[in-house]
């Protein structure tokens, strides 16, 4: 792990890292219920108290910070970490897309539901060049049994959220490809990443059904007892994935080649964002330890729609 630095510690299960451009990480701490913002100096401030499960972050073409609400998780202890478990705890409220000021704290909800189909875990979310918003929905796992996960739209302006696919196992991290042709979806337990192809903004490419529902292409699997997280996307198209259990970044060519496997010393590391100079320092949530820490990447990521640029 080359030059890593701890940026924060004692973070309530943070997820969903955003580099903004005076050099603070803006994050989401799911069993914390809050938006906290990290200083370069390593200060945190409370940006705002979020009920739920706030579990990704994103900055919108208004400035605001757009928030992916699961709902909320219940917990136990495992090894020493808390982990998001079972079934839905009692005071679960359900999912939804938020919005937050980043200045005044305001917390709004914009969505809760796709049509008639209540949101049940939203996820990781990213927008796209056009303002559009794409977003996973994990869904929620229950004692004996758990939704199907999918991936949504929010059209530009929030006037609609629509479907892209409805049906994977379940839907965790997402991200774009450079050209915006093509959005990938990462599903946890099966540690696969698929690729959707574009016809329009917000709009999946129909195509042949691989078996059971499934549109998309898999481009990649891992063995053994591993599971895929958030990601984010480099400027060279790779795909860099938060890996779970063997504790590391995976990052996947486009063609499904494993290029790398990148160690954090965290069984549970969650999600990865980039930022720096030539976006070439990685940002990494370490859930179970608690900590954000930045390293530096072989490689420049992309520069984010209404951010980096």
């Amino acid at each position: 792990m080359p030059n890593v630095r701890v940026l924060a510690t004692d973070l309530e299960f943070p997820e969903g890292p955003v580099v903004m451009p005076d050099g603070s990480v803006v994050l989401v701490e799911i069993r914390g219920r809050r938006l906290t913002r990290v200083w370069p100096d390593g200060r945190k401030e409370i940006v705002a108290e979020i009920p739920g499960g706030p579990n990704g972050a994103a900055i919108g073409p208004d400035g605001k910070c757009y928030i992916a609400n699961n709902g909320g998780f219940s917990w136990i202890a495992s090894r020493g970490t808390m982990m998001p478990a079972g079934p839905a705890p009692h005071e679960y409220i359900g999912g939804s897309i938020q919005r937050v000021d980043l200045v005044s704290g305001k917390v709004e909800t914009l969505f809760d539901k796709c049509g008639e189909h209540p949101l049940k875990g939203p996820n990781d979310l990213v927008f796209d060049k056009h303002g559009g918003l794409w977003f996973t929905d994990l869904g929620k796992r229950r004692a004996r049994d758990l939704d199907v996960g999918a991936f949504y739209y929010m059209k530009p302006g929030g006037s609609e959220v629509v479907e892209g696919h409805f049906g994977m196992l379940p839907a965790n991290g997402i991200g774009l490809s450079p050209d915006e042709n093509t959005v990938y979806v990462a599903e946890t337990p099966t540690a696969r990443l698929w690729a959707f192809d574009l016809s329009a903004p917000g709009e999946v490419r129909p195509g042949d059904v691989i078996y059971r529902g499934e549109r998309g292409r898999p481009i990649a699997g891992l063995g053994g007892y591993q599971m895929f997280d958030s990601l984010a996307v480099e400027a060279s198209g790779n795909v860099c994935v938060a890996t779970l259990i063997s504790g590391c970044i995976s990052v996947i060519a486009p063609d499904g080649r494993i290029v790398e496997q990148v160690p954090t010393g965290d069984r549970v590391t969650t999600n990865i964002a980039f930022g720096g100079p030539e976006l070439k320092t990685a940002y990494i949530a370490l859930s179970g330890r608690g900590e954000l820490i930045a390293m530096d990447w072989a490689r420049p990521g992309l520069a984010l729609n209404f951010l980096n640029k």
